[in-house]
């Protein structure tokens, strides 16, 4: 496997390690630091007045999670936690300078990073309007990581993410998995056609 781009965050910084079900930041808190995520998978969410929860993402290891909030300065928009075990690196401003003096090509890298989130969190606002198998496809198709194709996360925690219930989205996967598209398992799915899902996606009918 190609050594992942943000490993120069990670290069003498102390490892922090969460547990399943540990916070890892919390939703309307400064962001003083971001994370890249060493090892595992964990789960940024948003959760309502009303004690509702709405899941964005599940990042998982080599990609960065909470970095918005920290560079514009505002409070964060969601909250995260490890879903299974994590090995992070926060990352405050000194060090990314330093990481940025010593990697400058790092610097277009997470700008790039940061419009694909931005351009991925447009999809939730858009997928509000879809059918509910075609908002299943297209958040599977957010969460599954290239090029492993494979991640752990629950019916329910898919269904909370687009607004549908556990049994549609048992039935939805179920048609996935009949086609080819997917195979699901205990806890975890993998996409085993990413054009089959894709071009359902796109189809109009």
């Amino acid at each position: 496997m190609l050594r992942n781009i943000w490993t120069p965050l990670a290069d003498g910084q102390p490892i922090l390690h969460k547990e399943p079900g540990e916070l890892i930041y919390l939703q309307d808190t400064r962001a003083d630091c971001f994370y890249y995520i060493v090892s595992g998978t964990a789960k940024c969410f948003i959760s309502s007045p009303e004690g509702e929860e709405r899941i964005l993402t599940l990042p998982h290891a080599g990609e960065l999670m909470g970095e918005a909030a920290f560079f514009d300065g505002q409070p964060r928009v969601s909250s995260a936690m490890a879903v299974t075990r994590c090995q992070l690196v926060a990352v405050d401003r000194q060090h990314l300078t330093q990481v940025f003096a010593a990697h400058p090509d790092l610097a277009i890298a997470m700008l790039e990073d940061l419009a694909r989130r931005v351009r991925m969190l447009s999809g939730h606002v858009d997928g509000d309007f879809l059918q509910a198998d075609k908002r299943i496809a297209r958040h599977l198709l957010t969460i599954l990581p290239w090029p492993e194709d494979t991640v752990r996360c629950t019916h329910e925690e898919i269904g909370a993410s687009v607004g549908v219930s556990r049994v549609t989205v048992s039935r939805v996967l179920g048609e996935f998995d009949k086609k080819g598209w997917i195979r699901t398992g205990y806890k975890s799915l993998k996409l085993t056609d990413r054009r089959g899902l894709e071009g359902f996606l796109q189809d109009e009918h």
